[in-house]
């Protein structure tokens, strides 16, 4: 893929000099035609204004003043000529470097999605294969087995619904993500938070005796898309539930100071390895605690990103603090209006 993006370089940064240079030379001859003409025309009415003086001039040997209008108009075509062609070579040399430049601007953001784009595909494709082999391992053994009872086929089927489960939850993750990438976001609602921080938990059937909300005095309310904000706080939730022991609180912390809000979400658990913390919010990364077989650590490392891309559609921020073994939190950061409204 890296040397077709730089086929693709050169050939831009060879179309991009050709039209500059096609540009210059034509602005060059422009420029040679009217200055010679302009010189021919001056140094033609010079002579005749001379000729027409009263005033004698002596001119060396058998030359006129013809031959020297001639010469000089030889003499200045010669000089611009000249000063073209190094004009022209300057323009090539330095729109060579320049065109490279644009070329390599103008494709980065093309090969960024690209790489993203491929590697998008990788990782699903993988997610996809391992509950699909799964399912395809118990069917084969199940099929070599012909005293199988009707207990063990329950068993069977229960546990290909598990993997069709799993696979139906990360095809609706993969098609949000791809809405999110592609869609325009309406952000025309007015979303009071904590009431959608309180509905998520509820749905999410977190105990309330779990929840330590901190509220300010007043309301806090900013524009949003309703449906995608309520998505990230579940995202938020649902992450802190799992990744804590059942009966440890979660603690939300909600402030404002008028432009925009504030919203840290932490709990207690075995926390987040420093290494991890700058990947957490990349698509299927999950760290090796989590990559376990436990109930409450499963999933396929999308939460986060669809988290950090809801969060970006509102033109805030969210970041990960964590020490392990004691806390971890994740602090939002969302405008109240939007800037465009």
């Amino acid at each position: 893929m890296k040397r077709m993006f730089a086929s693709a370089t050169l050939k831009l940064t060879a179309w991009y000099l050709l039209i500059l240079v096609t540009i210059s030379i034509l602005f060059s001859f422009i420029i040679f035609e009217i200055s010679t003409s302009e010189i021919s025309n001056r140094l033609e009415r010079l002579q005749i204004r001379v000729e027409g003086s009263s005033k004698s001039i002596t001119l060396p040997g058998p030359v006129t003043l013809n031959d020297i209008r001639v010469n000089q108009t030889k003499e200045a075509k010669t000089s611009i000529f000249i000063g073209l062609v190094y004009m022209n070579l300057a323009v090539a040399g330095l729109g060579g470097i320049g065109s490279y430049l644009l070329a390599r601007r103008t494709l980065k953001p093309i090969e960024e999605a690209h790489e993203a784009q491929s590697r998008f595909t990788s990782d699903a494709s993988h997610e996809l294969r391992t509950p699909l082999a799964v399912m395809k391992s118990e069917i084969q053994v199940a099929m070599r087995e012909p005293n199988l009872k009707a207990a063990d086929y329950r068993e069977l089927l229960e546990s290909n619904l598990e993997e069709v489960d799993k696979l139906t939850q990360l095809s609706q993750s993969l098609l949000q993500l791809s809405r999110l990438d592609y869609d325009n976001v309406e952000r025309s609602d007015r979303v009071d938070i904590e009431k959608s921080i309180k509905k998520a938990a509820r749905s999410l059937r977190i105990p309330t005796s779990r929840l330590q909300i901190t509220l300010p005095e007043h309301q806090v309310s900013i524009d949003g898309n309703d449906s995608m904000l309520g998505d990230l706080f579940r995202i938020l939730l649902d992450n802190a539930a799992k990744y804590s022991p059942p009966d440890s609180p979660i603690s939300l912390t909600l402030s404002s100071n008028g432009r925009s809000c504030k919203l840290v979400i932490s709990n207690q658990g075995e926390g987040i390895a420093a290494k991890d913390l700058d990947k957490i919010f990349n698509r299927f990364y999950r760290g090796e605690k989590s990559r376990s077989s436990n109930d409450y650590t499963s999933g396929y490392g999308l939460g986060l990103s669809l988290a950090r891309k809801i969060v970006r559609l509102h033109e805030g921020s969210i970041t990960a603090t964590s020490k392990p073994g004691k806390v971890t939190a994740f602090t939002l950061i969302l405008p109240q209006v939007r800037k465009n409204r």
